[in-house]
C-alpha cells in the first residue's frame, strides 16, 4: 500500500502517487459509499491510519461535491477533473489533519477548491475568451434556454478564480456563510457581503447581455 509521502512499499505494485496511473487508480476507487453501520468518525480514523476503503468510502461519499465546485471554479470539465484528482492525492496524504471528522465534507471540498483555483492561475491567469452559440442547424431561432446559459457561463468567465469559488461553494456545494468563512478563512458577515456584491455583479452583466 502507499505511503503517506506518496511512495510505494517495497513489493508494491501500485505506482508512486503523484504518478499519473496511482492518479487515475485512486480517482476510480471512489464507487463504494459510506456504510451506516458505522460512524463517520471511525471511517475518517480508519481512512486517516492508511486504509484505502474507507479512504474510498469517503470520497465516494463527497466526490460529486468537489467536482460541481471545482467545475464551477474552472468552468472547464478536463480542468475540474485534474483539480480533483489532485485534491485526492492531497487529502490521502493529510487527512489526518482534520480533527473534526464532521468537518471532512467541508475540507474535501476546500482542498478540491484550492487546486482548482491554483490550475486557473496557472494556466488561464488572465483568460478572458467568451463562449458563442453556435447557429441552428435549420437557421431558426436559438433555444432561450441556450443563450441564458451561454450568457451566464460568460458572466462567470469574466470574475476571478476567488470570486467564482464563493459563488461555487455557496451554490454548488450548499455551504451556508459560517461554513464558506472557515473554509475561505474570512467572517461570515464578509462571506455574505462578498456573495451580495458578485450577484449583483452577475445580475447587471446579465442585465447588459
Amino acid at each position: 500500500m502507499p505511503g503517506r509521502d506518496g511512495s510505494c512499499g517495497a513489493g508494491s505494485s501500485t505506482a508512486a502517487w503523484d504518478s499519473k496511473p496511482s492518479r487515475t487508480y485512486l480517482y476510480g476507487m471512489t464507487g463504494l459509499a459510506v456504510d451506516q453501520t458505522r460512524t463517520l468518525g471511525a471511517i475518517v480514523e480508519r481512512a486517516a491510519a492508511g486504509d484505502e476503503e474507507a479512504f474510498a468510502a469517503i470520497v465516494g461519499a463527497y466526490q460529486q461535491d468537489m467536482v460541481r465546485v471545482a467545475f464551477g471554479i474552472c468552468g472547464e470539465a478536463d480542468l475540474a477533473r485534474d483539480a480533483v484528482q489532485a485534491a485526492l492525492i492531497v487529502a490521502w496524504r493529510k487527512l489526518a489533519t482534520v480533527r473534526e471528522p464532521e468537518h471532512v465534507r467541508s475540507w474535501l471540498v476546500a482542498v478540491a477548491a484550492n487546486e482548482a483555483r491554483q490550475l486557473v492561475r496557472r494556466r488561464h491567469p488572465l483568460r478572458l475568451d467568451e463562449l458563442a452559440i453556435e447557429p441552428s442547424a435549420d437557421g431558426g431561432a436559438e433555444p432561450a434556454g441556450a443563450i441564458s446559459r451561454v450568457d451566464l457561463a460568460n458572466a462567470l468567465r469574466r470574475l476571478s478564480a476567488d470570486e467564482r469559488a464563493v459563488i461555487a461553494l455557496r451554490y454548488g456545494a450548499g455551504f451556508d456563510s459560517v461554513e464558506i468563512g472557515r473554509i475561505l478563512g474570512v467572517s461570515a458577515s464578509g462571506v455574505r457581503s462578498r456573495l451580495a456584491r458578485l450577484m449583483d455583479r452577475l445580475r447587471k452583466d446579465l442585465g447588459d447581455a
